[in-house]
């Protein structure tokens, strides 16, 4: 199927997941924009990451279909994609961020070649570049370039995060996929990344799913919302219309409890 350029990036279509008799996540549908940033949040167990994986093809819908518009225009069913053109996507345009940052670095080699390695699977070969990216994405995720020989053994929670944002952008992908990208990180610590990550996204025009149990992180990096329980989209909407007029009343009790007055 051929898309304009001002169609969707990514398509949901009556998304569900079942784990035998319980539900992971139940028909739901979005379209998501390039630049457009969308927040799924919801308390644990509401789904959230389960949407996260269908829609980043790491794991298969029991019913529905993702469409995502690849670089030619084409919009295509990823159930159709062979394992070898998901496994590009997921090195070129794609970026996936983990709340642990152990899951998205190999840590038994060091930071520089943790972001050179990704350049090197899409084909680049000359040490110098590689090197030379590696050390500018460094400065540019505010990590010391004299640290790009070290292991992420030795960096810090925060420091291990932004060393994975670097890993996942230096292919500059279209898409980038968050799960808790702040959790478990000290506040001030939080601060700075939300901070920092607002300025990539923006700079960048990044597109980016974040799933998040934190309504400031969704306040401060999403233009969008959707507001999950039980498995299924309760509301949506524009992020601080919902934020700060919620309709459904689990999206009111989500706000009063965790949102200061």
């Amino acid at each position: 199927m051929m898309a304009s350029d001002d169609a969707p990036l990514l398509i949901a279509e009556g998304l569900t997941k079942w784990y035998g008799r319980q539900p992971g996540c139940r028909d739901v549908s979005f379209s998501l924009h390039a630049g457009e940033v969308i927040a799924v949040v919801g308390e644990s167990g509401s789904g959230k990451s389960t949407l996260l994986q269908l829609l980043s093809a790491q794991i298969e819908a029991s019913s529905g279909r993702v469409l995502y518009r690849m670089r030619d225009g084409a919009t295509r069913d990823l159930a159709s994609l062979g394992e070898a053109e998901r496994r590009l996507l997921a090195r070129t345009d794609w970026g996936y961020v983990h709340q642990d940052a152990t899951l998205g670095l190999r840590m038994a080699v060091s930071a520089g070649a943790n972001v050179g390695e990704r350049l090197m699977a899409v084909g680049e070969r000359h040490y110098g570049r590689i090197r030379g990216a590696a050390l500018g994405w460094l400065d540019r995720v505010e990590i010391d370039r004299g640290r790009v020989d070290d292991s992420p053994r030795t960096y810090s929670g925060g420091m291990r995060q932004r060393l994975q944002i670097a890993r996942n952008l230096v292919t500059a992908p279209r898409l980038i996929f968050m799960d808790e990208p702040t959790g478990g990180l000290d506040v001030s610590v939080q601060a700075r990344l939300l901070d920092l990550l607002r300025g990539l996204v923006a700079d960048l025009e990044l597109s980016v799913v974040v799933v998040t149990h934190d309504l400031a992180v969704a306040r401060m990096l999403s233009h969008r919302m959707i507001v999950m329980k039980g498995g299924q989209v309760v509301e949506t909407g524009l992020t601080d219309q919902v934020l700060d007029d919620p309709c459904e009343a689990y999206t009111q009790l989500l706000v009063a409890s965790i949102l200061p007055p």
